[in-house]
């Protein structure tokens, strides 16, 4: 059986006046998808613990099916207590969270840098490749130099308005760290593959980012 481990955001707030967490469909749709093909999904944090949710990805009715991945985020396990060795990919669904604490997480970069350098898959959508910011690898490289791939664009932080109040715009840092960054119009669903790197810039690219990544992982 195929193992993926998910890490998600433990961070609550941009400032005193925004609350924020994990974007709740980046999470869901993915996981759905990865159970439904027999995959088995392990839900991590920086901290663990309960994750928080950023309200406004909150809808007033949730479809049945993530039930299972909404009760995950009750009780989280630690990240550092995994043993990447057991696992076939990894994957960083979004939410601005992820902007304040992925970046920061030594336990994080060790765990990408593995999944790079054993060639299994690294799988992000939207804010989740916030956590590749400050990744090297082994030969001093960053993680993502020379990588195509996409993630939310500074188009669209504008349009949410959050912009300024972001630690930094994660387009412009992806490319500062030599990722060939791909952009699509904002709001559509684009996902960019290259080698084991499956990315999806935006909530509208949660599904087919998790289909392009059990795809992958299949073969």
């Amino acid at each position: 059986m195929k193992k993926v481990v998910m890490v998600l955001t433990n961070s609550s707030k941009i400032d005193e006046e925004n609350e924020t967490g994990l974007w709740l469909s980046e999470f869901a749709e993915p996981y759905v998808e990865f159970k439904k093909n027999g995959i088995e999904v392990k839900v991590v944090s920086p901290e663990g613990g309960k994750i928080p949710v950023d309200p406004t990805s909150l809808e007033d009715e949730q479809p049945n099916e993530w039930n299972e991945p909404i009760a995950k985020l009750e009780n989280t396990e630690i990240l550092e207590s995994v043993h990447f060795e057991d696992y076939h990919g990894i994957f960083l669904p979004g939410g601005h969270g992820t902007m304040f604490d992925l970046p920061e997480s030594d336990a994080l970069k060790e765990a990408l840098a593995h999944f790079a350098e054993h060639n299994k898959l690294i799988g992000a959508v939207c804010h989740g490749p916030a956590g590749f910011v400050g990744t090297k690898l082994s030969n001093g490289k960053w993680l993502v130099d020379g990588v195509s791939m996409t993630a939310f664009t500074n188009e669209e932080e504008q349009q949410t308005g959050l912009d300024s109040l972001m630690p930094f715009l994660l387009e412009s840092k992806l490319r500062e760290q030599g990722a060939q960054f791909e952009a699509s119009q904002a709001w559509s669903d684009h996902v960019v593959e290259d080698g084991n790197f499956i990315t999806g810039q935006n909530p509208q690219s949660s599904q087919s980012a998790a289909e392009a990544f059990v795809k992958a992982l299949k073969k």
